[in-house]
């Protein structure tokens, strides 16, 4: 593990290992750097596309196998999805609307809610790391794609699982923390490996548990590679090109310097651990949501005559598609491959971060991972709305791909500069994505191989690689092969999710009797309060860590 010095409360690695690691990084690619040089003059973009955009699609068709109805094919693994939002929102008695407030309470006042706790960063800040890393630029060009394919309804069904998703999102946060490993430098290491490994252990299940945990790592290292990285650096370099003349632009070909740039920046970041992550997103989380909805509100607000005619065009859209393949079932289900992809509900990735929190109480992590859903889901909805409002989804082109280049059409259409305001959100949005994304898969590294500088260095050094080959492959491509991956990950994690989910309802019904939360919903769960059904956190907190040695 990597040395540390502590003096009172602050805690920092040597200087002289920083220097040596960072000597490292810088050195590898000075190296790829030079190769991607001489590989330009092969035509790199095109060889990328060429080599690696088949194995992607044989990977979508896969994952993404349909079954035949009403004359549609429907993939399968979609209903898996829904049915799982279904299910927990009704267990849980829509914990979406009425934990929403209690949620916004442990944020605003979290030191009248609980103290501290162990963990390596704050509510808020793991908060502003899961919203980092899913409110990305598939927030605008993930859902400008989803729309462009499936007509307007599609932005109804993205809300829709977000709203969905909230629910399943509490779990996952809940038992993050529960099953949340301490290392020995003080690090928290969580997320859905543990809890699958862990939680079926306690329940007599290790052979299930085990390599469940081990398919879920390594399609977490997937689907960071390419939805939380490839994606991400994709659309940012080609809004930059189509900022700067397109075709005629002096990156027109170059797309691989952009990832390369950005590629840098990321492991600057990185290589400081969660602590560093945290207190960069922390910061740009906040500032670059706050720019896209002011912006997203001039474009509403310019259009406001349309608004109703926008809003009946949505829904109409959702249930009656005029120019949709595969009617409705097409536009549900390029809705919710968005939503999931956009939100990660059902994935288990923000619970990985939300493992680092500092409480006492797991259930109170689940509460806030509800903000997270919700607020993706706004971001896609001002993206939807402003495409729609403006009128520049023409009908005759919906089926036609087109990514972020329609929302920056949309809103060039009331801000003539915007294509540059664009550029700079996507910039951000990319890079924070990139960020959690980064440690997120890291982490699922270090689950199959074991903690280790030089285990996280080498995961470093291979994301860094996909981003810059990310940069120069086709949309198309990387569309397919990060909804794959992304929701992949959903189907090891649901299935736990399911027979934990009895155990997350006993941990909310002692906290709900701690903190008078729930009341109306649960009446009987405060008609008889009895000592011996509160969990004692304490207790709990401790067999975790001892089982965990």
């Amino acid at each position: 593990m990597v040395g540390i010095y502590t003096f009172g409360n602050l805690t920092f690695e040597t200087a002289e290992r920083i220097k040596i690691r960072m000597k490292k990084f810088m050195t590898f690619l000075m190296l790829l750097l030079s190769g991607m040089q001489q590989a330009n003059a092969m035509n790199v973009d095109k060889f990328m596309d060429k080599h690696i955009a088949p194995i992607s699609d044989a990977v979508a068709n896969l994952i993404f196998f349909p079954i035949s109805i009403c004359g549609s094919k429907v993939p399968i693994i979609i209903f898996w999805i829904l049915i799982a939002g279904f299910f927990f929102t009704i267990f849980y008695r829509g914990i979406a609307i009425w934990g929403f407030k209690h949620a916004i309470d442990i944020i605003a006042k979290p030191s009248e809610k609980h103290g501290e706790g162990c963990g390596e960063v704050s509510s808020f800040q793991a908060l502003a790391t899961a919203l980092s890393g899913t409110i990305g630029i598939g927030s605008i060009a993930g859902v400008a794609i989803s729309i462009s394919i499936g007509g307007p309804g599609a932005a109804f069904w993205i809300f829709a699982g977000a709203i969905l998703g909230m629910s399943i999102k509490f779990v996952e946060a809940t038992l993050a923390v529960k099953y949340r490993r301490f290392n020995s430098d003080g690090s928290v290491s969580g997320g859905p490996m543990h809890y699958i490994a862990h939680g079926l252990t306690r329940k007599n299940m290790r052979w299930l548990g085990q390599p469940l945990s081990v398919i879920f790592a390594i399609l977490c290292i997937g689907g960071g590679i390419t939805g939380g990285n490839m994606i991400q650096i994709n659309q940012t370099a080609h809004q930059l090109i189509f900022i700067t003349g397109g075709e005629h632009s002096f990156l027109h070909g170059y797309a691989w310097v952009i990832g390369l740039v950005v590629a840098i920046l990321i492991g600057l970041v990185v290589v400081g651990g969660i602590k560093s992550i945290a207190k960069v997103t922390t910061i740009l989380t906040p500032t670059m949501c706050l720019l896209y909805i002011i912006s997203g509100l001039v474009v509403i607000c310019a259009n406001i005559t349309h608004i109703p005619a926008a809003i009946a065009t949505i829904v109409t859209e959702a249930f009656h598609p005029t120019a949709v393949a595969g009617g409705v079932f097409g536009t549900i289900i390029i809705g919710l491959r968005r939503s999931v992809q956009s939100n990660e509900a059902g994935t288990g990735a923000a619970a990985i971060v939300y493992a680092t929190s500092q409480t006492k109480e797991p259930v109170s992590q689940g509460f806030v991972a509800l903000l997270e859903t919700f607020l993706t889901g706004v971001l896609c909805l001002f993206t939807s709305f402003a495409i729609v409002i403006t009128g520049v989804l023409k009908t005759d082109a919906v089926g036609q791909i087109s990514g972020i280049e329609l929302a920056s059409n949309a809103f060039q259409s009331v801000i003539s500069f915007f294509p540059i305001i664009l550029s700079i959100i996507a910039v951000l949005f990319a890079v924070s994505t990139l960020i959690s994304w980064a440690y997120y898969g890291q982490k699922a590294w270090t689950f199959l191989l074991g903690e280790g500088k030089k285990r996280v260095l080498t995961f470093n050094l291979i994301y860094c690689l996909f981003i810059i080959i990310g940069s120069a492959m086709n949309v198309k491509s990387i569309i397919d092969i990060t909804d794959a991956m992304m929701i992949a990950m959903c189907v090891p994690n649901i299935i736990v999710l399911y027979i934990l989910a009895p155990e997350v309802k006993r941990e909310l019904r002692g906290y709900c009797q701690r903190h008078n939360v729930g009341r109306w919903v649960y009446p009987a769960w405060f008609v008889a309060q009895k000592a011996e059904e509160v969990p004692v956190v304490a207790a709990v907190d401790a067999e975790i860590k001892e089982e965990i040695k």
